[in-house]
Formats: C-alpha cells, structure tokens, sequence
C-alpha cells in the first residue's frame, strides 16, 4: 500500500531551496546526513511534503541523471492574495515564469 506521498526537486544547492520553502512556513521534518551538508532534506506544509534533494548524491548514490533544465516540477501554493504573495516572492528572488493573471473564467487568480 502507497503512503505519505511527496515530492522531491534536484537542487545543486540543497540549503537554498530548504531556506526558500522555510520562508514560505515549510517545517523540516527530516534530512540527511543528520550532520554536516544535508544531501536530502524533507519539509511539509499542511501535509504536503517536498523533498529537496541534492543532483550530485542523486548521481553518486542512485545512478540518476537528474536533468535541471526546463520546468520539469510544478508545485502549487494556495494565497489568499496572489499578487501581494507573488510580489514578496519575486522581491526576494525567486525567478517569475508568469506573472498574476485571472484563471479559469476570472473565478482564480494565478501566477
């Protein structure tokens, strides 16, 4: 039987991604090496669960080739107010691939 799904995102730098989803309310709930550079991390929000992964230990460790480019991984996050939120975001770097638009017959606001 499946259980606790997640998803995980290849990062060349594991603690970036782990501090942007920590500004956003993610808690960590695991990682390893417990010491140390962590090569995995896990963090959740409201039961959803990302797992924030290193490439070269997806290499190293599991014979994958993780391939960064393109946009492989959505992720989805509801707000209360999109623009103000994508605005925050986008001030603290994160990079835009849309900016707030009306969804869906005007009914949502997405970004």
């Amino acid at each position: 039987m499946f259980r606790n799904p997640a998803i995980n995102i290849y990062s060349r730098d594991v603690m970036r991604l782990v501090r942007f989803y920590a500004s956003l309310g993610f808690q960590e709930t695991f990682r390893t090496p417990a010491d140390g550079t962590p090569v995995h991390v896990e963090l959740t929000l409201d039961g959803f669960r990302i797992g924030v992964a290193s490439v070269d230990a997806a290499v190293a460790d599991h014979g994958l080739r993780p391939d960064l480019g393109g946009r492989p991984v959505e992720i989805v996050l509801w707000s209360d107010d999109t623009d103000r939120d994508y605005a925050c975001l986008t001030a603290a770097g994160a990079l835009s691939l849309s900016p707030p638009h009306d969804f869906l017959a005007d009914t949502l606001r997405s970004a």
